[in-house]
């Protein structure tokens, strides 16, 4: 099997040797980069399947430096790491192209069933089709590009994973639970209203100034993605 290799951008060395540790004993090859500039000169010149994203960092802070990393690479998983459980600091780490996120003080067993969820999403088992469609809206996998009616919706990386999961279950009505689990990862907190805020986020986008409207509200439930009558 390949070297999983990891990058830690963590500025407390206590935390940064606390991860790397939990990682190495789980057959993962870490490296740490101990302020932002060094993790994106790191993140930029190296090959790696995960990058752990602490969001307090001197230099460049997480949520900067992962929207760098994201205009170069929009495959790599990122987790972000923060003290704070804030719905409004995980919406912005979202928007800046955060995968998933794990709250201070954590367990090394949960950090390992966070990035292995991470990892075998990016495995990418998807259908062989490029080009997902519905009316008239495009999904283009190959590049990451949304397009309707003919007019590019520029997307974050989460709302780009978050449509693309509504289109390959078109008229199937989802769960929040399950949308949680399915595009934000394993153990979630179910709790927040994530899943509201990036519905409305796509539909801003992709879904208000146009018809007919694709997104539709399963009241007590969940959302379904249609262009039949709802």
């Amino acid at each position: 099997m390949n070297e999983v290799k990891i990058l830690i951008v963590e500025d407390e060395p206590k935390v940064a040797a606390f991860i790397k540790k939990g990682l190495d004993e789980n057959g993962f090859f870490a490296e740490i980069a101990y302020d932002g500039l060094i993790g994106k000169s790191m993140a930029l010149t190296n090959n790696y399947q995960l990058i752990i994203l602490d969001l307090n960092l001197p230099h460049i802070n997480g949520f900067q430096l992962c929207k760098l990393i994201r205009g170069i690479n929009l495959q790599v998983p990122i987790l972000m790491l923060t003290a704070l459980s804030n719905i409004d600091e995980k919406t912005r780490g979202y928007e800046a192209g955060a995968d998933d996120y794990l709250l201070k003080p954590f367990e090394v067993r949960e950090l390992i069933l966070r990035i292995k969820a991470l990892l075998k999403r990016a495995s990418g088992n998807f259908p062989a089709e490029q080009i997902l469609t519905i009316c008239d809206l495009e999904l283009h996998k190959d590049e990451m590009k949304v397009i309707r009616a003919g007019k590019i919706i520029s997307l974050s990386p989460k709302e780009y994973k978050l449509l693309e999961y509504l289109i390959l279950n078109r008229d199937k009505t989802l769960t929040r639970l399950e949308l949680t689990e399915q595009v934000w990862g394993l153990n979630f907190d179910t709790g927040t209203n994530i899943v509201d805020v990036f519905i409305n986020f796509l539909r801003k986008k992709m879904d208000n100034d146009f018809e007919p409207k694709l997104i539709h509200t399963r009241f007590g439930i969940g959302y379904i993605l249609s262009d039949k009558p709802q």
